[in-house]
């Protein structure tokens, strides 16, 4: 047993030598299909740096980002429910996997209207991305997909940070689209009406203004009243003046009721929002980057240099095989279909 153990070390042995020695044999191949791999990515790279990005082969990309706070909380099954249903969402929400019957989350749905096609037909026309895109066949379809791949929406469920990325040779295009998906987003949230106190706030502010303006057209017309009683109208009318001042008078009582209660329901409701999470809040617009989110260079240089080795390495070992079945007369002779006696 210790010499059939020895015997295979033996072999063993002589298997790594023979590898080794058919790297040496073939190292002149392994080292210029590397070098010329190492210096054709890197020539390829360069030209891509230099050249404008409408033409270069592998262009900087650039990717801005916007961030808004989604208050979950705020989502009951219930609630949630009626509002999809009354804003027409509930079904083509189901369909993207928003669960609207029970448990249903406004995250889910923002994540939702930020891939559904009205949005992004909204962006390809907004922007013209057909003809920014180049695309000829099918342009509604394939500007969709090309944009599906450019634009990003997720959601961090520890934070509850909602993100809209997206991602573009033109830095300043690139931010102009996200800050008009943040914009869209926020403004969908609002028609839904899914933030009450939100929604309440703004229609409160319509109805003060409304109620003020009212109290300001009242008093004018009773300063006019009162400047045409003085100029002595009242000895012709004097009875019908004192009807329509009183009447005036009573408008303006009841005007300014209604303003102080408005009022008063405005002001307690800015403190219940001050104490509580809207549903949809921006916390940070995209800025233009200053920096490419990619391609890397430096990755792409070492993975077709490694490549180029290997490749190497294979034809080596590929090579020496090819001479040892032309060196070897029995496998010739099956290559040829014919039998050695």
């Amino acid at each position: 047993q210790s010499d059939l153990a020895q015997s295979n070390n033996d072999d063993d042995s002589i298997d790594l030598i023979d590898l080794f020695a058919v790297l040496l044999k073939n190292k002149v191949l392994i080292i210029v299909i590397t070098l010329l791999s190492m210096l054709g990515v890197l020539a390829f790279s360069l030209i891509s740096l230099v050249l404008p990005p409408e033409s270069s082969p592998l262009p900087n990309k650039y990717t801005p980002k916007a961030h808004m706070l989604i208050n979950d909380a705020s989502s009951s099954g219930g609630g949630m429910s009626s509002m999809l249903a009354s804003s027409g969402l509930g079904s083509l929400a189901s369909m993207a996997g928003v669960n609207v019957p029970g448990g249903s989350t406004y995250s889910a749905l923002a994540v939702f209207l930020a891939s559904s096609d009205s949005f992004l037909d909204l962006l390809i026309e907004e922007f013209d991305l057909v003809k920014r895109y180049k695309i000829e066949k099918s342009p509604k379809a394939n500007t969709r997909k090309a944009l599906k791949e450019a634009l990003s929406a997720s959601f961090d469920d520890d934070s509850g940070v909602f993100t809209i990325k997206f991602t573009d040779t033109d830095p300043v295009f690139a931010q102009k689209v996200v800050n008009y998906a943040v914009a869209y987003m926020e403004k969908r949230f609002t028609d839904m009406g899914l933030d009450k106190n939100k929604l309440q706030k703004e229609n409160l502010e319509v109805n003060i203004k409304s109620t003020y303006d009212e109290i300001i057209r009242l008093e004018e017309e009773s300063q006019k009243l009162n400047r045409t009683a003085e100029r002595g109208a009242f000895t012709a009318n004097g009875s019908s003046l004192v009807l329509e001042s009183t009447r005036i008078k009573r408008e303006i009582a009841a005007q300014e009721a209604v303003y102080t209660q408005l009022k008063t329901q405005y002001e307690l409701l800015k403190v219940t929002m001050a104490s509580e999470s809207p549903v949809f809040q921006i916390l940070e617009y995209a800025e233009v980057p200053d920096l490419k989110s990619g391609p890397s260079r430096g990755m792409l240089c070492i993975i077709v240099s490694a490549a180029g080795f290997f490749l190497s390495v294979f034809l080596a070992f590929l090579f020496n095989a090819i001479q040892n079945i032309r060196k070897d007369p029995d496998a010739m002779a099956r290559l040829r279909g014919k039998k050695r006696s």
